[in-house]
């Protein structure tokens, strides 16, 4: 199940409530349910087992389904059905961040799975990925070759059913020889990769030992299950992809996908989803009269999931499976097996559609890209309407300017991670006059680029791929998302570039893939200490993780992780930097009691230098460690990219730049009289530009989003929002190393008396939440609004601001949305009481 989400209030929909007809591209007919072969039905045909391949009780003592397997029982299994089977290959394509292997299994015909078998599959998928190959050879890879079919499972190590459901269809790929077996086999080259995050399955937690949720980290790839996953697909391009999870509640979701659909998600792979898989479960699912549910909920927008990444990506039909876990265990392993077993047939049944489309879409996106077409925004869901379309702007180039030597690291770092999904890269090798330049967040203007500047065709099978990555927008909709808004490599790299609809042809040499940069930090490092402050709030464990992972693995600093209790307990000693990440202020400030206060009071007077943000912001201000003052939201934003503007004087803006883009989501609105190192532009200046969605942002228009302020002999470096947000917003992370590692400012005023006094009666105020969910309404529909939330048994707090009233329910125990006894139903609550929302946020 997904985390943290701002969602559509869309119809509840079961059995496929909206007829193909209405959700089929324009000028196209709906695709017809797939067909079983006659006589071979894949779910009611008797499995015959040759018993070559021992059953799972004869190896783990009990069947698939009777218990959850653990992680090493799974590997176990898996390396015990590809030693018996012919049809299997094993493999490790990762290690965790604790060391556990990711093991994965091929299965297909002996002669598939032979070196040389692979190699041809692995070769045909290519040239059927290249727009460049001639169409004689791709018809007859097409009616000749199999698709790559993978089934995934337990990316949430919490939600264990997917796994014991893959490696059950593991087994019978292994071992069946009946039709229904063989037609997958005869069909398809499978891919099985029981579980994506063995620490977590085995901790019992939604994230790994980073405290990352993986299905948010697709594009990034900072965590190494992540990466040595997609360096496999690219090895082995999947035409199918299957994620399976577990939801609260006992039904199943699968898609079709709730709106909205990110703009470059290639229409013919929605017609798989929703027309040939969609189709084939909701029958079977129908027959055996299992409750199920679509069209809701679970969108296919952020591009960092994985459904979205192997659609856009990799041309798949990317399909997330939710079932719900307060069903019993055999039931829910039951379940998913049937889902992943029904999607692998159809996909058999359908080889040489499924083949011939997938070339197509990459011949497709050749030609948009090279004719500097962008996909429109559409509906699949009707009555739900577009308020925002993608401009109708040819985008033919972008480009990445490499002449800033600060930015080199982040730049490359980007070109790398297109080179790895198979985006060719190019480099001028001599100055390019452009005359339609837009770079980011500015107008069109005639602009010469220096040689050594990156450029990036759009005319390649990875267009759509190139647009998510390289976009100035997202181009939202309409006001409903399942996650954050914005996620532009260049804007969280804070990097200079931008694009173009010209037809060019400059002088430009190929760029062999990148390495990535070296690890590390420069100068001496201080003694760090993290203070967590939290070890139960999931907003503290994620914000934590993710400073751990940059800590850890990309600045190489050692440091002491420290909780309240630590503090009082005098454990500050000898601590130069402390850094305070997200987490419950309040409860933290009491845990600290009257010596943890005072020791951090006069730590930070003696000399030490004091880093938070957003809850450990609040802290600082609730202690007296600045005069910035801090407010609840009014706005809108559930994860957008701001440009903001950085003073060149601090210690803290080396390698920055003038500007930087900024990632807030419902963080505080920070105000300081002095000490103000970065801030927001004025809301009506030309300087402010947003990129994703926003509701009321204007109110963030001149306040701080960094202070770094005197405390006494020692300083406080406080960010409204986290810096370092999934430890993919490398621009900013940057202000975070040079508060880390940077001198202290020259000429800072010690702060006025009762400045403080006023930030932490201001701070005191302040409501304190934990994965809270909100919904945002026009004031004349705040009476059916409060009905509604009063009917789901809600608690809220309630304010107005102008037009709107917002509504925030606390989620004390941090619980995602379908693992909330409420949330989920809210969106399709507030439609049938004929509410169009202004925003709806959940946890």
């Amino acid at each position: 199940m997904r985390a943290r989400k701002l969602v559509s209030p869309l119809l509840v929909a079961v059995s496929l409530a909206v007829p193909a007809a209405l959700t089929a591209p324009a000028g196209t007919a709906a695709a017809q349910p797939p067909l079983a072969p006659s006589g071979c039905d894949p779910t009611q045909t008797e499995p015959v087992y040759r018993g070559e391949v021992p059953s799972p009780k004869q190896v783990l003592g009990f069947e698939l389904g009777e218990r959850q397997a653990t992680a090493a029982e799974s590997d176990k299994y898996l390396e015990t059905v590809a030693a018996k089977s012919e049809r299997v290959i094993s493999g490790t394509l990762a290690r965790s961040a604790q060391g556990r292997p990711l093991k994965y299994a091929i299965v297909g015909r002996p002669a598939l799975i032979s070196k040389a078998g692979l190699a041809k599959v692995r070769r045909e998928a290519g040239q059927l990925r290249d727009p460049r190959t001639p169409e004689a050879p791709a018809k007859r890879i097409t009616e000749r070759g199999v698709p790559i079919l993978w089934v995934s499972g337990n990316v949430h190590g919490n939600e264990p059913s997917g796994t014991d459901a893959a490696l059950k269809v593991l087994r019978d790929l292994g071992d069946r020889t009946d039709c229904a077996a063989t037609a997958i086999l005869d069909n398809a080259l499978v891919v099985v990769l029981p579980t994506q995050n063995p620490d977590g399955r085995e901790a019992g937690t939604r994230q790994n030992a980073y405290g990352f949720d993986m299905n948010r980290d697709w594009f990034a790839r900072t965590q190494p299950e992540t990466d040595g996953k997609l360096a496999m697909l690219n090895e082995y391009p999947p035409a199918l992809y299957i994620d399976a999870h577990e939801m609260g509640g006992t039904s199943y979701f699968f898609p079709p996908n709730a709106d909205p659909v990110y703009h470059e998600t290639p229409e013919q792979a929605v017609g798989w989803i929703n027309d040939l898989y969609g189709a084939a479960m909701a029958a079977e699912f129908t027959r055996q009269g299992i409750d199920y549910f679509n069209r809701d909920v679970y969108d296919l927008f952020y591009q960092g999931y994985g459904d979205t990444v192997p659609t856009s990506a990799f041309h798949a039909a990317g399909m997330t499976f939710e079932k719900g876990g307060e069903s019993p265990y055999p039931e829910r392993v039951k379940e998913q097996y049937l889902t992943q077993w029904v999607t692998l047939s159809a996909a058999a049944r359908n080889r040489h559609r499924i083949l011939s489309q997938w070339r197509q879409m990459t011949v497709d996106a050749y030609a948009q890209g090279k004719a500097g077409k962008l996909e429109p925004n559409q509906v699949y869901n009707p009555p739900n309407q577009i308020d925002r379309q993608v401009p109708d702007r040819p985008v033919r180039n972008y480009f990445l300017r490499d002449d800033d030597p600060a930015k080199r690291d982040e730049v490359r770092t980007i070109v790398r991670r297109l080179q790895r999904m198979g985006v060719e890269v190019k480099k001028l090798v001599r100055p390019l006059q452009v005359p339609d330049f837009k770079a980011y967040g500015q107008p069109e203007a005639k602009t010469t680029l220096p040689a050594g500047t990156y450029w990036i065709s759009m005319a390649q099978g990875q267009k759509h791929w190139i647009q998510a990555m390289l976009n100035e927008d997202s181009y939202t909709p309409f006001p409903y998302f399942y996650d954050v808004t914005a996620w532009s490599l260049p804007l969280l790299g804070n990097v200079s570039g931008g694009s173009s609809g010209a037809v060019l042809h400059p002088k430009a040499a190929p760029v062999k893939t990148l390495p990535a940069p070296r690890p590390g930090h420069d100068g001496k490092a201080p003694k760090l200490g993290v203070l967590q402050l939290s070890a139960t709030s999931s907003a503290a464990r994620q914000s934590t993780g993710w400073l751990r992972h940059r800590l850890d693995r990309d600045w190489k600093l050692p440091f002491t992780l420290l909780t309240p209790a630590d503090v009082a307990a005098g454990k500050l000693s000898g601590v130069e930097v402390l850094v305070t990440p997200d987490g419950p202020s309040k409860p933290a400030y009491d845990a600290l009691g009257d010596t943890g206060r005072a020791a951090l009071q006069q730590w930070t007077r003696d000399g030490g230098r004091y880093i938070g943000w957003q809850g450990g912001t609040e802290l600082a201000a609730l202690l007296g460690l600045t005069t910035a003052t801090l407010a609840e939201p009014t706005s809108d934003i559930p994860g957008t990219l701001f440009r903001v503007k950085v003073d060149g004087a601090s210690p803290l803006a080396a390698n920055v730049g003038a500007t930087a883009w900024n990632f807030t989501s419902y963080d505080p609105v920070m105000k300081a009289s002095s000490g103000v190192v970065v801030s927001y532009p004025a809301a009506d200046s030309p300087e402010w530009f947003v990129s994703g969605f926003e509701q009321g942002a204007s109110e963030l228009g001149g306040t701080a989003a960094v202070v770094d302020q005197p405390v006494g002999a020692g300083r406080s470096v406080l960010f409204a929002a986290d810096p370092n947000f999934r430890a993919f917003t490398d621009g900013t992370a940057t202000l975070l190393y040079n508060a880390i590692l940077g001198p202290d400012p020259s000429g800072a005023k010690a702060p006025q008396a009762g400045a403080t006094a006023k930030a932490a009666e201001r701070a005191a105020a302040l409501p304190s939440y934990e994965s809270p969910i909100r919904v945002s309404v026009k004031a004349a529909d705040a009476a059916k609004a409060a009905s509604v939330l009063r009917s789901a048994g809600a608690a809220w707090a309630e304010r107005q601001s102008g037009d709107v009233v917002h509504y925030v329910i606390d989620n004390p125990r941090g619980l995602p949305t379908d693992h909330h006894p409420f949330a989920g139903r809210l969106p399709s609550l507030i439609r049938k009481a004929g509410i169009d929302p202004v925003a709806v946020t959940l946890p």
